[in-house]
């Protein structure tokens, strides 16, 4: 994960992104590069905004970008990552003159490894749905929602939601240059909840044997639902990653996410990475 993409807008888990993509990068010791993102001009609505105004022409667009801009290297200024091509190699950061709409940031997350988005919320100043949808619907990479408050750390303990999807299977492989680096990876599955073992501790070998430190957990969700017993188990477990496939079905908005994702999109208290 040498290339990361962090999406510039000015919603109330901005800090929380840049943090996450820092704790990223020096993991891997990643270019990361900031881009100013926003809804398609176009279809500007009031309520989908993460600020509290309406865009509503070009000037205010350019001022929301120039401010986005400011803001992202001031924080990295501030972690003293180098500019990218001014330090020793290794971790840095860059900025793109490219301005994106939501329905083309997917195109251009495909050219990078990794995508980190905020978690989206209901309220007016989250982190947008369409942002997220974007991210992984359409670039065919993992992408990791960052929670809103600002984590400390991450890819200590990585726990998998792990289901026999193919979904599931595919985010679990590329999250693997993560699982690599982790202390402890656990395999997840919520016993209660209709999931039979799809030949977990053959992944568990098959995990280890690439030297990753992963063992096999079940667990009652003693009557909950299957969002609320992957995170509560997730906490319980002290982890600072969860992994959770997406989904790939062609439904409405409304229907694209399972009730187990829509919890966790909605709940998650530490940064998720998922994919589709």
């Amino acid at each position: 994960m040498k290339s990361i993409l962090v999406p510039i807008e000015l919603h109330s888990a901005i800090d929380s992104v840049l943090a996450t993509a820092l704790l990223v990068g020096k993991r891997f010791d990643s270019a990361i590069e900031g881009m100013s993102l926003g809804p398609d001009l176009p279809d500007l609505v009031a309520f989908d905004l993460p600020v509290s105004w309406t865009v509503a022409d070009q000037t205010t667009w350019r001022e929301l970008v120039d401010e986005g801009h400011r803001r992202f290297e001031s924080f990295m200024d501030a972690n003293n990552v180098p500019l990218h091509g001014t330090g020793p190699g290794g971790l840095s950061y860059g900025w793109s003159e490219r301005s994106l709409g939501d329905s083309q940031l997917g195109s251009y997350a495909r050219v990078f490894d990794l995508s980190i988005v905020g978690r989206p919320g209901a309220e007016r100043g989250n982190p947008r749905m369409a942002t997220l949808e974007g991210a992984l619907f359409d670039s065919g990479r993992p992408v990791i929602l960052a929670p809103p408050d600002t984590p400390d750390k991450l890819g200590d303990t990585i726990v998998i939601a792990w289901t026999k999807s193919i979904e599931s299977a595919r985010t679990l492989a590329l999250a693997r240059p993560l699982l690599v680096r982790a202390s402890k990876v656990v395999l997840l599955t919520i016993a209660d909840h209709g999931i039979e073992d799809p030949l977990t501790e053959q992944m568990v070998d098959n995990l280890q044997a690439d030297g990753i430190k992963a063992v096999a957990i079940s667990r009652s969700g003693k009557g909950k639902a299957l969002g609320e017993a992957w995170l509560g188990e997730a906490a319980a477990l002290g982890a600072d990653l969860l992994i959770k496939g997406g989904y790939t079905r062609n439904r409405l908005r409304q229907m694209i996410f399972g009730d187990a994702t829509s919890h966790i999109l909605a709940q998650a208290k530490l940064p998720v990475l998922m994919a589709a």
